[in-house]
């Protein structure tokens, strides 16, 4: 036991001074210190957070906060190895379950390995997947069980071919470069977008990008060009881009492809929203779980700035600007802008009251813009080719491509590049390949977890970020396709489980909600209903969408209805 006067007598354990000072005791840095002594010691014993206060000077208890808060920090330590198997909607469809029971009884006999679940780890075009310590593993097999303890982890997806019919901006270059040398990146035409930039004056870019129509692409739509707008205008200085990299939301992994096939046309988008807002620092907030893109994009970052096209006064220029990157430990909301503003600053990732917006005062209170990894990979092209052409991509109300990413029970499940405006028919027939063999189509979740189920009765209406209100979302661009083996109950049930997994806790709605929802669905699933059960079920929806905290527990609601709805039968 730890008394105040042992405090302050006891010397900062070594490791840990030193950890804190590689990060110049900043406590925004509290995460990457806790990661890497959580690497040396696998978890954090309670001595341990209390030492990582002390080196970064802020309260014990707000260390243990956030300590306390984060899936992938454990204050439990076990120094062996950790396997974290997916139990997402999408791995869940695949098999995980007699996976992960597979794996349980294998590393019953391996004291050295633990097993725990979690949720969606943007690996689902590779489910059912784990993350074996830091590294990505699936598809994952009963038959291959023992070898995952052995060290195999599955083969990535290739994406090098586009799909007939795709139009490829975003990932034109997927497999062309080679993304980790800067070199075959520039070959390919890295930077000439930033080049072209750099020769106009900086209202101009804004006036570009608005003219373009690009929208933002973390599924809510918003017009870039609008946020850029807020920010350059912004009196007060300096000003922050945060590139939002924290795709924690089932069914969606488009940004990892976007990293793993072209970092630099992420970095580069940024830097031009950096000199079109008036900004010389940027924040590329990563999700913990995507430990191999974080390091992909530290060397892309690190090649850039040798070849001046990032850091001090880049290519002679005036312009500065400067990445870094800051690696999350386990959190869906931190998707939220304003909840990943807040773990950026060393806290908890709990959501901010708005306004005010980021754009005004955001990261340390600064005029902040935050826009996600397909956003930035699309404003290249945009400064390169001007707003006409980005326009004449899509014949759809919204300009230009958008990465879709088709799932479940096709016979070509993956990621492709198109304009606006498919129908669900079109998504699965003429990208997805059709129905598998034996499958007639029954329901897709669209838009990603905090979509749309719906029926065939939508199949042929036009998708983008309009047509939620004819019942069919875009969202983030992702669709879950289920025959006729799957149940709307059970998806329901497995969104449910994602949703009270990962809610903040802040608000009582959402906190609440999710939870009650789940207890009734996992009795329904189980054949268990009772008369009032779909009546209450309808009744927490309403109550999470009108008076939940943020987006989280508001969007729950989005599924539980169009499911109730559309498929009141199998409730």
């Amino acid at each position: 036991m730890l008394d105040s006067k042992t405090l302050f007598i006891t010397p900062i354990d070594p490791a840990i001074a030193a950890a804190a000072d590689r990060h110049h005791h900043h406590p925004e840095a509290i995460l990457e210190v806790f990661r890497e002594v959580q690497a040396e010691r696998g978890g954090l014993s309670r001595e341990t957070i209390v030492d990582v206060a002390r080196a970064l000077g802020i309260p014990a208890s707000q260390a243990y906060s956030v300590a306390s808060f984060y899936s992938m920090l454990s204050r439990t330590p076990h120094p062996g190895h950790t396997i974290r198997v997916c139990d997402g909607p999408v791995c869940a469809l695949h098999g995980a379950a007699p996976v992960r029971a597979a794996i349980d009884a294998l590393a019953s006999e391996q004291p050295e390995w633990q097993v725990q679940r979690t949720s969606c780890l943007g690996l689902c075009d590779r489910a059912p997947a784990a993350l074996v310590d830091d590294q990505q593993c699936g598809p994952l097999e009963i038959e291959r069980a023992r070898e995952v303890l052995a060290g195999w982890r599955g083969t990535p997806t290739d994406y090098s071919q586009a799909r007939p019919g795709e139009v490829r901006v975003m990932v034109a270059n997927a497999g062309q470069i080679d993304p980790d040398a800067i070199e075959s990146a520039l070959a390919h035409g890295a930077y000439r977008g930033l080049k072209a930039a750099l020769e106009r004056t900086p209202e101009s870019i804004v006036e570009e990008v608005e003219k373009a129509g690009l929208t933002g692409r973390g599924g809510a739509g918003f017009p870039a060009g609008r946020k850029w707008r807020f920010v350059a205008q912004a009196a007060r200085f300096p000003k922050v881009v945060v590139c939002n990299a924290d795709e924690s939301e089932p069914l969606i992994f488009k940004d990892r492809v976007l990293i793993d096939t072209n970092p630099q046309q992420i970095l580069e988008g940024m830097a031009i929203a950096g000199y079109a807002c008036g900004a010389s620092e940027a924040y590329l907030y990563i999700r913990g779980e995507y430990a191999a893109q974080a390091q992909r994009l530290e060397r892309a970052i690190a090649q850039a700035e040798a070849r001046g096209w990032l850091g001090d006064r880049i290519q002679g220029a005036a312009f500065s600007f400067h990445i870094h990157v800051h690696r999350g430990a386990g959190a869906y909301i931190c998707g939220e802008e304003t909840a990943l503003l807040n773990s950026l600053e060393g806290q908890r990732g709990e959501p901010r009251v708005r306004p005010p917006y980021p754009p005004t005062v955001g990261y340390g209170g600064l005029p902040t813009l935050v826009n996600n990894v397909e956003t930035y990979a699309a404003a290249p092209s945009i400064a390169l080719n001007g707003a006409a052409w980005f326009r004449a991509l899509s014949s759809a109300a919204t300009p230009g491509t958008k990465i879709y990413m088709v799932l479940g029970h096709v016979k070509q499940p993956g990621l492709f590049e198109a304009p606006f405006g498919l129908t669900l028919r079109q998504i699965i027939d003429d990208f997805g390949g059709g129905m598998r063999a034996g499958s007639t189509f029954h329901f897709a979740l669209t838009g990603g977890a905090a979509g749309t189920i719906v029926p065939p009765s939508s199949m042929d209406i036009p998708i983008d970020y309009t047509s939620a209100s004819k019942g069919v979302s875009l969202g983030a661009g992702a669709f879950l396709i289920c025959d006729q083996s799957a149940s709307p109950v059970v998806l329901l049930r497995d969104l449910l489980h994602f949703f009270a997994a990962e809610s903040c806790g802040k608000c009582t709605p959402c906190r609440v909600g999710t939870h009650r929802s789940l207890e009734i669905l996992n009795r329904m699933a189980a054949g268990q209903s009772k008369p009032t059960d779909v009546a209450e079920l309808s009744d927490l929806a309403n109550v999470m969408q009108v008076a939940s905290f943020c987006g989280l527990g508001q969007a729950v609601a989005i599924p539980m209805k169009s499911a109730l709805t559309q498929f009141a039968g199998e409730f």
